[in-house]
This record gives C-alpha cells, structure tokens and sequence, in this order.
C-alpha cells in the first residue's frame, strides 16, 4: 500500500485517516481514483479541495457512522455504502461494545484487502449481481450454546470468526495449530483466493493450467483434511509448498499461494513508497540487493523482480524484527516450486491465463455497475 497525502496541505497520510492533523480537513479514501481526498462540509456532503481537486461532492460510507470505514461514495450516488462494504451480509450485534471493536479491526483489515484487490483491477461481483457473488459474514461464538464460529469460504460467501480479531484468543490458536503466521489480513486473503478459484479458475477457463501447477483439485477435500489433521503436516512440504496447510489439498495449496502473493505485493508497494532501497555491505553477490525500481502492480512486472525484491526487503525486515527481540515478520522460505506457483498467481491476475480478463480490459479496476448489498449488512445483526 502506497503512502497518501493532504491534497490540501501536502502533509504525509495514511490509508485509514480521517483527519489531516497539519491543516484540519477531514480525509476520506475514495477508490476509483485511489486517493485520499481532503474534504469541506457542505450542506448534508462534503467538497473535495486542494491538490488536484475538481469540487466534486461526496459522502463518507455509512459505517463510518461506526468508526470502521473512510472509504467516500460520490453524493449523487444511490448508494449508501462504499465499494467494499456492499459486500457485507452480517455484521455483528453492535449492541455490544467489545463487538463493535472486534468489528472495526475486522474492517480495517477486510478495506486493506479490498485496496490490492482494486490495485489487480480484479472482477468484484456482489451477492446481487452474481449467484456466488462475493459476501462476508462477521460471526461471533454462541455463548448460550457454545458453538464455535469457523471461519471458511463457501460458494462466495466468506464466513470470519469474530474471536479471530481478538489478539490473544488469535494467538492461541496460532500456537495450538502450530502455525508461523496467524493474523486477520491473513485469513482475508486466504478466503478469498478460494472464491478467485471458482471466478478465475473453474469459471475463467483456467482448469487445466492451474492443475498442472496445484494438482488434481477433485480428490475429495474431506477425506485430504483428515488425513492431514490425523498424520501431521507432509513430509518436506517445505520443498513444495508455501505453508504445510498448503499441502492438505489443491484448493488449500491455491488459496495460501494467493495469500502470500498478496502479502508480497502489498508489502512491496509499501516499501517502495517509502522509497527502500537495501544494499547489504556485505552482500557481494547481490542476492539481497534492490532498489525496487518497479511498479509491483503494472502488467509488465514480473516474477522475478517481485521475487528478487522481496527476498532483500524480508531478509531485511526480519533482521529489524529480531534485533526488536520479536519474531520474524515473514517466517516463511518461499522454494523454486512455490516461486513458480506465485508465478501463476502472478500470471493469472495479469489476464495472461484463462479467458477471465485480458490486460486491454484491465485499464481501471472491475467495479459494479449496479451495485448493492443485501439488507442485512445494513443492520447490525444478531451472531
């Protein structure tokens, strides 16, 4: 994610602000453009001004009522929620103070999600608009019952576990599942590269050419799962796979292929819009040199520089980690296997595989046309 600035005073911004500190405008995130907009009230909206500003009018989503969202919707639109909220279908009970809270980190990871996700320019279809349109649930466990909430994908829609944004319960289970890496943006990423599968994959004529990387993804998942749970990780997955749940089946090895290929881009853009540069003293070879003299999001970048550059910026991120006495930020070895299943990622989100979406279509991000969400996600609703 790049860095933003006030268009009215040029002051450094980030992506969640609401409020320039330097001048005192209110700030909203507007994503056609992928701007933050400097804002004056006017009447019942607001004025954008400043920098670069032609005075169109907008109103702040309506979850920002809730602290949760700083994402702008044009004035004159229908609309009341933002691009990436229209696809809410069941927020918590916000009766609940501790869930309004758990809510809004929900949030705050789900927009940063949607941020790569429209920097792709990636197909977004709503519950609306498509039978297995993209649709989220925030579900908190039943108390009364004990019935745990899982988090899952199933048929676009994408349950998360409201106890997940809570950083304690979140770490127990990271240790009691024996994971590396646990972390809301990570599940985000990871459920929704299961519903890329059925638009891109299944849906985009992308079949074949992602077995012949992944595998046979009709080997029964169910039977996949237990086996893995009953046995343990496989051996040396390390030699194959991103992650050993990655290893499980096909559809887990594609899903945290996507993730981690999100996690990179992501990273890298925000390395380069701190302007990183890292020339280890003694790296004679190079091998953890970059310069990052590449847009990570444009259609001619490749996996190789991706790659390359993120080797030098994790190598050096997880050294500042462990002089911080914290864990390593990226505590994963990406193999040449799992180098060229990125690759395919890579390729699949740039139009170059299947039939989904070629790159002359791809000039501004795939948006609604009409665009709305079930009611539900309007009201907070009862989990």
């Amino acid at each position: 994610m790049k860095l933003f600035s006030c268009p009215s005073c040029d002051q450094v911004v980030f992506f969640n602000n609401v409020l320039c500190e330097r001048c005192g405008h209110a700030l909203g995130y507007e994503p056609r453009s992928n701007r933050v907009l400097a804002l004056e009230p006017t009447g019942t909206d607001f004025v954008s001004v400043g920098r670069g500003s032609d005075g169109s009018h907008w109103r702040y989503c309506d979850n920002y009522q809730y602290g949760v969202c700083n994402w702008l919707v044009p004035a004159d639109s229908p609309e009341i929620l933002c691009l990436a909220d229209r696809h809410n279908l069941m927020v918590p009970d916000l009766s609940n103070p501790e869930n309004q809270v758990l809510w809004g980190k929900m949030e705050a990871a789900k927009h940063r999600l949607f941020y790569t996700l429209l920097r792709l320019r990636l197909p977004l279809y709503t519950r609306d608009e498509h039978p297995e349109g993209l649709g989220f649930r925030f579900l908190a466990d039943d108390p009364s019952s004990g019935e745990k909430v899982m988090t899952g994908h199933d048929q676009g829609v994408i349950t998360v576990a409201l106890a997940e944004a809570d950083d304690s319960e979140r770490e127990a289970r990271r240790t009691a599942m024996g994971e590396p890496y646990r972390t809301l943006l990570g599940h985000f990423r990871h459920e929704v590269g299961h519903w890329y599968w059925d638009i891109l994959v299944r849906d985009g004529g992308a079949l074949d050419a992602c077995r012949a990387v992944f595998g046979d993804d009709s080997r029964d998942y169910g039977e996949a799962l237990q086996t893995h749970y009953a046995n343990g990780p496989k051996p040396n997955w390390q030699e194959e796979y991103v992650s050993s749940y990655a290893a499980v089946h096909p559809w887990e090895d594609f899903a945290e292929t996507w993730a981690h290929y999100l996690h990179i881009v992501d990273s890298l853009e925000v390395a380069g819009s701190w302007g990183m540069t890292i020339h280890p003293r003694l790296d004679r070879d190079g091998i953890l040199t970059t310069d990052l003299d590449f847009k990570v999001f444009d259609d001619e970048t490749t996996i190789e520089q991706i790659n390359e550059g993120w080797l030098a910026v994790s190598q050096a991120l997880n050294s500042m980690n462990r002089a911080m006495g914290l864990q390593d930020l990226y505590p994963f070895v990406l193999s040449p296997t799992v180098v060229g299943k990125l690759g395919f990622i890579h390729d699949l989100v740039h139009g170059r595989i299947g039939n989904a979406a070629r790159p002359a279509e791809r000039a501004a991000p795939v948006v609604p046309a009409v665009a709305g969400a079930e009611t539900s996600a309007q009201q907070p609703a009862a989990a």
